[in-house]
């Protein structure tokens, strides 16, 4: 264990020197309050460590000792529901300690608590052959997560002992014998380190799509399973409800929700709300399957940087178990951020806007421990892990190094635009400049699982979305008045796509989230009316008329109804709009 002493303070950098025995990425206590860094470089015997708490008072000659071991966190039983800062420090018991609402300095919490005693049930006996990544037993953790204890990484051999028991997390509950005849005690929890990913057997194609019952994003730009997506957009566009709407409702077993740099009302927001809010899947609190990482702006900037690296980690330890997973970062330009200022304090150069030249690099490492995965194991399990990022680029420029570096990595772009904000179109992503790259990968799953014509009439909507962009030039000119009849009513379908289908109310208790079957019967019927009324033109009908007709309201209002009544509701108005397109029809022959 190295010993050493701080040489220099510059805000959350120390250097300290006498460290040559010291490693990177060691985890070190720096002076008497034993406040929590991590070493970031290392020159000769001087180290730079990136202090994770408030280093004001801190001076020369103060002591810093190693621990010896790399920055990990803690994992088992009792992650769910709780809230930590970037570190991994449990908030509500830092709570408890220090008796205040700030971050205490030098507090120390273990990240898993000691006493809680869990009911261990095992489900391999003595005898067995167990490798890394077997389950060996499971935990009740929350009512709806059944907690999976694995084998931890590097241990093979046999059981020599395991039994139904209760236990607290550092308990032991089984012992391994290995090869060697070395006995390997199991606990309910083990630790990793953060900047390295789990490892895995095999990762699977991208061929499946994460259902999130937002219309704009499972039509039109979906995201896979084990995918990566990002959405930049201005203040105000909406980036953190679309990410909220993401969590509660996207096909995932596991949410990890990482507030990043993000104003502290935001997080506020959302540890009010999950708890309040009802699953639809297990009838229980969203909070029953979600882990927050709260590190608000108002936190320790280093902290910051370690946050999205802390949730990957408990989010790939989930996914190891053979659950689907989603994580939401918010935002990954605070994290950047804070990446900028730790660079800087280095004296490192600067690249583009004074980011670091590895932002791309460390964006790339971050992003690519993504994946659906056949996880390690005897068994086949197969579990996956889906990023979703907002960025928060400066005036809503995307073209600035952290979008675009970004860009250069996710397959999916959500781009939310300010002027359909102001519409009070929400979400407001753009539907002309968003895209999927699934989408190709995931086409046969939709036609299989979904609907037989569900790409084609998603390519059929995309088309007059695009037709009604090349339109609105023309209208913007000469006027509506000078569009031809068919041109008027592309421009009327257009408008319905986006009016009745595209725009979603997240707070409305039934247009909140729609069904792949809902979507289907919503996209046909709005592309009925253009058809149906395409071929009354040709028939003579008053393009006015058509454009006029009452069943276009009830068509507008179908996202409201209820998914048991959808049926009927879909019957009646497509008979409702044949018969009004008839009556128009025949208006025109009496005439």
């Amino acid at each position: 264990m190295s010993k050493g002493r701080i040489k220099k303070v510059a805000g959350p950098l120390v250097i300290a020197e006498g460290m040559k025995d010291a490693n990177m990425f060691d985890v070190v206590r720096v002076s008497d309050e034993r406040l929590i860094g991590e070493i970031i470089e290392m020159h000769g015997d001087q180290a730079s460590v990136q202090v994770y708490e408030e280093t004001s008072g801190l001076g020369p000659g103060a002591p810093v000792e190693s621990t010896g071991v790399p920055m990990s966190v803690e994992l088992g039983p009792g992650l769910i529901k709780s809230i930590y800062d970037g570190i991994q420090r449990p908030l509500e018991k830092i709570l408890e300690v220090s008796g205040t609402n700030l971050l205490s300095r030098g507090v120390e919490v273990p990240s898993l608590d000691r006493d809680k005693v869990w009911e261990f049930k095992a489900c391999k006996k003595t005898g067995d052959k167990v490798e890394a990544g077997d389950i060996i037993g499971t935990v009740q953790e929350t009512e709806i997560v059944s907690h999976k204890i694995m084998v931890p990484y590097g241990i093979c051999g046999t059981l020599k002992s395991i039994s139904d028991t209760s236990a607290k997390v550092t308990d032991k509950v089984a012992v391994v014998t290995d090869d060697k005849g070395e006995d390997h005690d199991i606990t309910l929890m083990q630790k990793w380190p953060v900047r390295r990913g789990r490892p895995y057997k095999e990762k699977l194609p991208p061929d499946r799509p994460l259902v999130t019952g937002q219309r704009v994003v499972d039509t039109m730009f979906p995201i896979a399973k084990g995918g990566t997506a990002a959405v930049p957009g201005p203040f105000g566009t909406g980036k953190t409800v679309v990410q909220h709407q993401l969590a509660k409702w996207a096909e995932a077993d596991i949410i990890v929700y990482i507030g990043c740099g993000e104003r502290g009302n935001e997080m506020t927001d959302v540890l009010n709300e999950f708890p309040e809010l009802i699953d639809p899947k297990t009838g229980h609190t969203l909070m029953e399957r979600t882990v927050l990482i709260a590190n608000t702006s108002d936190m320790p900037v280093a902290a910051r940087e370690a946050s999205i690296y802390t949730g990957i980690t408990i989010a790939e330890y989930f996914r190891d178990m053979g659950y689907s997973v989603a994580l939401m970062a918010d935002s990954t330009s605070r994290w950047a951020e804070a990446l900028r200022e730790m660079s800087g304090r280095l004296e490192e150069m600067p690249g583009e806007e004074g980011y670091p030249a590895y932002l791309g690099s460390r964006l790339a490492q971050f992003y690519e421990r993504a994946g659906r995965v056949f996880t390690l194991g005897s068994d086949e399990r197969e579990g996956s892990l889906s990023v979703i990022g907002a960025v928060s680029p400066a005036g809503g420029d995307i073209s600035e190094p952290v979008t675009q570096a970004t860009l250069r990595i996710v397959k999916v772009f959500w781009s939310l635009d300010s002027s359909l904000a102001q519409k009070r179109h929400f979400p407001a992503i753009n539907w002309l400049t968003s895209y999927s790259l699934y989408l190709a990968n995931m086409g046969t799953w939709f036609n299989t699982n979904a609907a037989s014509d569900w790409m084609e009439l998603r390519q059929e909507m995309m088309n007059l979305l695009q037709d009604e962009s090349k339109l609105n030039e023309m209208v913007q000119l000469v006027g509506m008045d000078a569009l031809s009849a068919p041109d008027r009513l592309k421009m009327e379908a257009a408008r319905s796509i986006r009016e009745d289908f595209l725009h979603q109310d997240a707070f409305h208790e039934v247009d909140t989230y729609t069904s792949l079957k809902k979507q289907h019967m919503m996209m046909q019927l709005v592309l009925d009316f253009y058809n149906i009324s395409l071929k009354a033109l040709d028939q003579g009908a008053d393009v006015e008329k058509l454009v006029a007709m009452d069943t276009r309201e009830a068509i507008g209002r179908f996202k409201y109804t209820e998914e048991d009544k959808l049926e009927g509701a879909y019957k009646k108005i497509l008979d409702d709009l044949n018969a009004e397109v008839q009556k128009i029809i025949s208006e025109k022959e009496d005439f």
